[in-house]
Parts: structure tokens; sequence; C-alpha cells
């Protein structure tokens, strides 16, 4: 394959690594700022006496999804002992949810 074959596919493609750039880094911030205000909730509910057994499942899965997506990518041992560690705290977090809620 030649020079203008390869540049000739690439112009065809419909991939726009500008956009995807923007993307990636917009689902960081949001990340960020996720995080930020699973924080600030939880915060402002310990002080109230509220029980934040919903948000913590919410970010528990967060992790969890992020570790499980990276081990499958890199295969390193570390994001896998992460996604077990959320996964375990999101059932722990969604148990305390259903039956704090049935009560």
């Amino acid at each position: 394959m030649n020079r203008e074959e390869i540049l000739s596919k690439s112009r065809q493609s419909n991939r726009d690594e500008g956009l995807e750039y923007i993307e990636n880094k917009g689902r960081k911030v949001g990340y960020s700022i996720f995080v930020c205000v699973c924080f600030f909730i939880e915060i402002f509910n310990a002080f109230t006496g509220q029980k934040n057994d919903a948000i913590l499942a919410l970010f528990w899965t967060f992790g969890l999804s992020e570790n499980i997506i990276k081990y499958q990518f890199t295969h390193e041992k570390k994001n896998l002992i992460w996604a077990i560690i959320f996964l375990i705290s999101t059932i722990f977090s969604l148990t305390n949810f259903v039956l704090s809620s049935l009560r």
C-alpha cells in the first residue's frame, strides 16, 4: 500500500480526530464534576443525617465500569482488583438502598 492509498482511505473515513479529542476532554471534565458533586452531596447528607446509599451506588458503579474497561484494554491486575472492590461496594450500596426504601 503506497502513501496515496493510505491518504485516500484516511480522507474517506468519517472519523474526526479533533472531535474525538474534544469529546474525550469533555468526558474527563464531566468525570471530575461528577465526582465533586457526589462528594458534595455525601458531605451535605452526612451533616443533615440523611442516607446516602443511592448516590454511593452511582459513584461505585461509575468506578466499576471505568476499571472494567481499563482492565479489558490493559489487562493490568490493579484495574481488575479495583473493579472487584467497586463491584462489592456497588452491591452493598444497592442492597442498603433497596432495603431502606422498602422500610
